[in-house]
């Protein structure tokens, strides 16, 4: 058991317990990944088979990190636990028991963009106009769904108001369109999985398939995520979560704290274990992060401490204006480059997406190569059209996907052709157009075949020659040059998968491209300063870490005030500045900025209530000449 000697006392006890329910409170950088995987080195050490484990996270990213440590840890063994994230075992039941659905087993994952121009169309055949009322409605049926409430449960709900009966109506629509397409949209997924293990047979199969089931970011869950689970323990009560209150950030789409801090009243017999020794951030940063969170409520204490060194003081920062501000996040992130910080261990945080316009232009202006979060791969035009080339192959039921690539590249098949084949009136084609629709799809037979039959890779990298895609993208222009290196990207990202039978592999693929996050295609290997909002940071790690824009009503957010009710979510703002704080490993800067212009008007601010609350001694205000140097960096390719 010398695995065990590479852990803490606390962690130690942690993977020791594995009977019955644990509890365990991981502060931020306190090895809570390492805790879970060597937690199951453990149990296969003592006899449960890796395949009777299940481990459930929030990422893809984290999945894999969580996957590969254990194939790390299991040597010896062929077999590995099940580790995925909700959505992703909601696919896998789902696909198990599609008949029961009545769904193909190659059913359409609506992406959030398939889900908006779905539900936009479900809007516009009802005569409302999307623009007022889409993501309103949308955000409605979400949280429903999130809650655990089908279609036909609302419809019997008692509200009458006019919201309610335009989100009855919209959703009815939104759902027939769903159907028509085979599809599930991300809330299904987890809803419709919630519905099958709610059949006792189906049930059982599943709690004598997965006796330990651990789950990791526990105070994310939301209800439908937190009865999931409680089904799958039921029968042998061997559940173990992880998770920490003070980083739940997203009740805004759901997320139920009180899931973590009832749990203790769930399972009587829970063991709780407090992982409160930090390995990323040095003293003051831990101390700092202590002040901010200590003033919340609603949460379970703990207080992390490190054995690291006390590091240099927060610096804080104040600028003229948001131009001010960016181009001194620009100079100091220059200067700590020039000192041989590499560029990828730096991090500029932000509360709100539209921030990111005035850092980019400074990170511009001096030179300075940055990659920012957000810039999904997978929601590039031709990406989505290869993605949906390969759908409407398995599955020509697809039909947002066969019209959206029946004519790219371009075969003469216009928008009252594709009009004529979707409502059943092909017979009144021309013969010519009778035999452009016919080669397609004894392509899409082709193609068919081939992705059963062959390695994902090589049945895409087909796909894209066959189809046409390569020569279309062949043109020399710079534009089709990088929408071709995108598509040929993705022959790189299905080799991943040619080591799993064919079919299994072209599924996985798909799946994990459905359910990919910002998070999923950020190579923090790749050079460059990390820009993102603070939800996108959560679970990642920096060296240096700027936090822009700490002004009252815009970190605190206004919005988040105002729509704030009492409990635990009036204080999440505080819980996001905690987790921003936390990214940091060696050091924490801190700006804000007297005025910014925010939808065309300039704000004058009060910096942000959160600076006032630090001690002042862990603090260093910082200046800088305005004059900027606008010299690049060298040797610095971006």
């Amino acid at each position: 058991m010398n695995y065990l000697d590479s852990l803490n006392t606390e962690q130690k006890k942690a993977v020791l317990a594995i009977d019955g329910p644990v509890l365990i409170v991981a502060g931020a950088g306190a090895g809570k990944t390492k805790t879970i995987t060597h937690r199951i080195l453990h149990l296969i050490s003592e006899g449960i088979r890796p395949e009777n484990i299940l481990a459930i996270t929030f990422t893809n990213k984290a999945a894999k990190e969580m996957r590969d440590r254990v194939m790390g840890l299991l040597t010896h063994h062929k077999n590995i636990p099940f580790v995925s994230t909700f959505h992703s075992l909601g696919v896998y039941i789902i696909k198990e028991n599609a008949e029961i659905l009545k769904l193909p087993r190659h059913f359409n994952i609506f992406d959030k963009v398939d889900s908006k121009k779905a539900l936009k169309n479900a809007l516009v055949s009802l005569g409302i106009d999307p623009k007022d009322e889409l993501d309103k409605i949308g955000h409605i049926i979400s949280k429903e769904k999130g809650r655990g409430v089908n279609m036909s449960e609302y419809l019997r709900g008692g509200a009458f108001d006019r919201t309610s009966e335009l989100v009855k109506k919209a959703w009815v629509k939104y759902e027939e369109i769903l159907k028509k397409e085979h599809a599930l949209d991300f809330d299904d997924l987890l809803l419709k999985t919630l519905e099958l293990l709610q059949k006792r047979e189906i049930l059982e199969r599943y709690q004598n398939q997965f006796l330990y089931v651990h789950v990791d970011e526990y105070q994310d869950t939301n209800k439908v995520q937190n009865e999931i689970v409680e089904l799958l323990v039921e029968k042998h009560q061997n559940i173990c979560v992880v998770g920490d209150t003070d980083q739940n950030i997203y009740s805004w789409r759901g997320a139920e704290m009180k899931n973590m801090l009832h749990f203790e009243k769930k399972y009587l017999e829970t063991q709780t274990f407090f992982l409160e020794q930090n390995y990323r951030s040095t003293k003051n940063i831990l101390n700092v992060a202590n002040e901010i969170i200590k003033k919340n409520n609603f949460r379970i204490p703990k207080k992390l401490f490190t054995e690291k060194p006390e590091g240099e003081k927060i610096s804080i920062f104040e600028g003229r204006s948001a131009v001010d501000e960016a181009h001194f996040i620009a100079m100091k992130a220059r200067e700590f480059i020039g000192k041989g910080v590499r560029s990828e261990s730096i991090a500029v945080l932000y509360r709100a997406n539209f921030q990111s316009r005035v850092l980019e232009d400074a990170f511009l202006s001096h030179g300075i190569p940055y990659q920012i979060l957000g810039i999904k791969f997978f929601e590039r035009r031709e990406v989505k059209d290869i993605i949906s080339l390969v759908k409407t192959s398995l599955n020509e039921g697809n039909v947002s996907d066969f019209t959206r690539i029946i004519n790219i590249p371009p075969r003469g098949i216009g928008k009252v052709t594709l009009q004529k084949i979707i409502s059943g009136k092909e017979n009144g084609l021309n013969e010519s157009l009778k035999i452009k629709i016919n080669n397609f799809r004894k392509m899409l037979v082709d193609f068919r075949n081939i992705l059963k039959n062959d390695k994902p890779s090589k049945a895409l990298k087909y796909i894209i020659e066959k189809s046409g895609m390569e020569n279309h993208y062949k043109t020399g222009q710079e534009e089709d040059t990088d929408r071709l290196e995108n598509i040929m990207e993705l022959v790189t990202l299905a080799t991943k998968y040619d080591s799993l039978p064919n079919e299994i592999g072209i599924e996985n693929f798909l799946t994990d491209v459905a359910l990919a996050s910002d998070q999923d295609v950020l190579n923090t290997e790749k050079t460059g300063v990390k820009l993102m909002t603070v939800h996108s940071s959560k679970g990642l790690e920096f060296d240096y870490v700027f936090i822009s824009g700490l002004e009252n009503d815009l970190f605190p957010h206004k919005k988040m005030y105002e729509r704030k009710k009492s409990g635990e979510e009036g204080e999440e703002e505080r819980r996001l500045f905690y987790v921003a704080i936390t990214r940091a490993g060696e050091k924490l800067l801190l700006t804000h900025a007297n005025t910014r212009t925010i939808f065309g008007r300039v704000e004058i601010n009060s910096r942000s209530e959160f600076i006032d609350d630090i001690p002042e001694k862990y603090l260093e205000h910082e200046s800088y000449s305005s004059n900027h140097s606008l010299t690049p960096l060298i040797n610095i390719d971006f």
